[in-house]
């Protein structure tokens, strides 16, 4: 099945599209998951999000960027210097299929492409530590639990020109 990917910015969301993506970020990370957590953080309206559809237009992946230096409004970290990629989600249908790596590809793509040479940081699920390893973060500190989920704190070394 094709997959595309396109980007948005919360000001360009069609009504349908935006429900499309907060209902599959819900059914993955709230119900799937079963974690009770601020899903909406008060950051999506600040920052770009990557939309994987299908042939039928359907929403089955995305994952957010956010920009550098903006706090997370439920954090005690301290806000990036760099951007960060997070909210990384495919729909049960897509998984095993590469798209989650080739959210993350086209990510890091436009996070080099915006800002050259900036760290991207993520928070990552434990057990998925090794998938975002493959592409190139590296562990910053011990595993944290957050809602119930091992998750580590990730950077990637930002490219020089």
């Amino acid at each position: 099945m094709s997959v595309t990917l396109r980007w948005v910015a919360w000001t360009a969301f069609d009504p349908d599209s935006l429900y499309a993506l907060m209902r599959l970020r819900s059914a993955v990370f709230v119900v799937e998951q079963a974690c009770i957590f601020h899903e909406m953080d008060g950051l999506d309206p600040r920052c770009e999000h990557l939309l994987a559809t299908d042939a039928q237009g359907d929403v089955v992946g995305c994952l957010r960027l956010v920009p550098p230096r903006l706090q997370r409004p439920h954090s005690t970290a301290p806000a990036a210097d760099g951007p960060a990629l997070g909210r990384l989600v495919t729909a049960l249908s897509e998984r095993g299929t590469g798209l989650g790596r080739r959210l993350m590809a086209e990510g890091i793509a436009r996070c080099e492409r915006d800002f050259p040479g900036a760290a991207i940081q993520l928070s990552a699920q434990q057990p998925l530590e090794s998938f975002y390893s493959s592409m190139g973060f590296e562990a910053m500190r011990e595993p944290y639990d957050e809602d119930g989920i091992l998750h580590v704190d990730m950077r990637r070394q930002g490219a020089m020109d």
